[in-house]
């Protein structure tokens, strides 16, 4: 008799499992019956039409200990049946315990056969009802296995427990710290970064800036923004470096450019006035300039600086209070945005921020990653020396995980009901008993031994008591 299930055969009569994956050797049909062919039908060790994934080789180790332990338990109740058979008639003495311990274990040991062939299929073929409760009840068994899950992993005292017991923080610095742990953690980040940027298009980009930042940015007032920030700026004196600066690139021009400052002096000289003089009074302007950027450049407290000051400061006010400025720079801000240079402008910043940011990720001995390695290896360090930092990010990944789950536990759950609704019901049963079927026949067999031990202490309580 082919000892393959019924059901399977009927299911899944003689033929390959599905067509070969490009590039993979073709999928022949293993012969009907054999351990492969059923392994295949039950989805093997790729993932089949049901999701069920396994592997081959278990999968046929598994059955051979299941058909091993079937053996097993159906010979001790052939045994059972056999002593019963031939210890027939004799009601007294050792053999009238042998017959009732005998008989007893062939009720226990069928008893049981019903219960564990229950739970997968019919016994005998027959509809009995509640039989088959793997097939007919797995939309119930995945419920409930969510919502088992749900109560017991996915509460809040548990996931915190948990997260804290396994302290990740402190794992992951002594991870980091490890020989070339730091460098292999850089050089993925890296390798991941440079691999995004180029696989963002240039026109989704401009389609983000033009349908999304600059809408926005025209709605948004920014007036009163940039009065607080110019006015925040110049009291923190964030801004006297960039007038240094200014002054500084002037005076170099003013140097490299004295032929050219003095000719545009004189063209404005009345035409009356001689060569000569005009040619004096510009020299005399280029080294006053000169002179005027220097005292400016060198004195903190020099008068322009306090008038350009005291200049930023009420326009940092009137930005902030006075409708009429505000009105103005609202009026300038629509001017520059709407101009179609502005898109131009920002797509070449993003392409050559992109394009610098991509070359520095990409030299594996450039300064990036070097810098990367030692603030990692320095973060770790920290993190190592520093418990209370440690339970502060701990603490953090705790209300983190926590809230994911929160907000997202329910989806991951309902994972568990989506997918066993979607696997058929005899498939499902025959995987479930190819998991845990040996375990099952001991039942069988424990049912057996024990009936048969609890037949002969009734025995012998009916031999002790008088009729």
């Amino acid at each position: 008799m082919d000892p393959t299930p019924q059901a399977t055969r009927e299911r899944d009569p003689e033929r390959p499992t599905g067509p070969a994956e490009p590039g993979t050797a073709p999928v022949t049909a293993p012969e009907p019956g054999t351990g492969a062919a059923r392994a295949g039908r039950r989805g093997g060790g790729s993932g089949g039409p049901l999701g069920f994934i396994g592997d081959p080789t278990l999968d046929a180790q598994r059955r051979s200990d299941l058909r091993r332990m079937r053996l097993v338990a159906t010979g001790l109740l052939v045994l059972a049946a056999i002593v019963y058979v031939l210890t027939r008639g004799h009601d007294d003495g050792f053999l009238g315990f042998v017959n009732a311990g005998a008989e007893a274990s062939m009720v226990g040991a069928c008893a049981d056969w019903f219960a564990v062939t229950a739970l997968f299929r019919h016994p005998l073929g027959l509809p009995i009802p509640h039989t088959a409760l793997i097939p007919r009840k797995k939309e119930m068994i995945g419920k409930s296995l969510e919502e088992f899950v749900s109560e017991n992993f996915m509460r809040e005292d548990i996931i915190r427990e948990r997260v804290l017991d396994a302290e990740p923080t402190r794992r992951a610095a002594e991870w980091a710290l490890a020989p070339g742990h730091a460098k292999r953690l850089v050089d993925e980040v890296a390798t991941v970064t440079v691999h995004a940027l180029h696989r963002i298009p240039d026109d989704d980009v401009r389609a983000v800036i033009e349908q999304a930042v600059l809408p926005r940015l025209s709605q948004e007032p920014v007036s009163s923004l940039l009065g607080g920030l110019l006015d925040q700026v110049v009291r923190d004196e964030a801004h006297v470096g960039l007038v240094d600066l200014a002054l500084d690139e002037v005076r170099v021009w003013l140097v490299d450019n004295e032929d050219l400052f003095e000719s545009l002096i004189t063209q404005r000289a009345p035409s009356w006035v001689p060569t000569a003089v005009n040619d004096l009074v510009a020299r005399k302007i280029h080294v006053e300039a000169l002179k005027w950027l220097a005292d400016i450049r060198g004195d903190s407290r020099h008068d322009v600086r306090i008038a350009l000051d005291k200049l930023l400061i009420d326009l940092a006010d009137d930005l902030q209070h006075d409708p009429v400025t505000q009105a103005k720079a609202e009026r300038l801000k629509e001017r520059v945005l709407s101009h179609p240079q502005v898109a131009d402008t920002a797509m070449s910043l993003w392409v050559s921020l992109r394009a610098v940011v991509v070359a520095a990720l990409e030299d594996e001995a450039g300064p990036v990653r070097a810098r990367a390695v030692k603030e990692v290896t320095a973060l770790a360090d920290r993190l190592l020396a520093d418990a209370d930092l440690r339970d502060r990010i701990d603490a953090r990944i705790c209300d983190a995980t926590v809230y994911a789950i929160d907000r997202y536990g329910t989806e991951l759950t309902r994972i568990i009901s989506d997918t066993v609704d979607r696997w058929d019901g005899k498939e499902t049963a025959e995987r479930v008993e190819l998991q845990v079927g040996r375990d099952l026949q001991f039942i069988r067999i424990n049912g057996t031994l024990v009936g048969g031990l609890i037949g002969m202490l009734i025995h012998a309580v009916s031999v002790v008591l008088p009729t």
